[in-house]
């Protein structure tokens, strides 16, 4: 009995301890927790986060030098969501190519 309570208290333990961090909310430790976060880029996260707050991760990756699109993946895999959202979450338009000439001239041939 006490190790199946063992095991569920640790089960919940490594749930809460990978459950997901807003960087619009999180104080300097729980920034750290998130792996791949020191106290340099947690500062700074703090510190542009004070003049107002992230809109989404590419507000976050123009303003905090050190947050790249490789590292908003590292710490989005790792937990961190900018008003809940995850790295890569919301889709990015994608540019329609512009028509080429030969399928202008199919098109004005139908």
């Amino acid at each position: 009995m006490l190790k199946k309570m063992l095991s569920a208290l640790l089960a919940f333990w490594f749930m809460a301890a990978a459950a997901a961090v807003d960087v619009n909310k999180a104080d300097q430790a729980t920034l750290e927790g998130v792996k791949g976060i020191g106290p340099g880029l947690s500062t700074r996260l703090l510190d542009e986060r004070k003049k107002s707050p992230y809109k989404d991760w590419d507000d976050l990756i123009g303003r905090v030098k050190g947050v790249g699109e490789g590292n908003a993946q590292r710490f989005s895999d790792a937990g961190l969501t900018v008003n809940g959202a995850s790295y890569g979450a919301a889709t990015k338009p994608t540019k329609v190519a512009a028509p080429t000439s030969s399928s202008k001239a199919s098109a004005a041939g139908k």
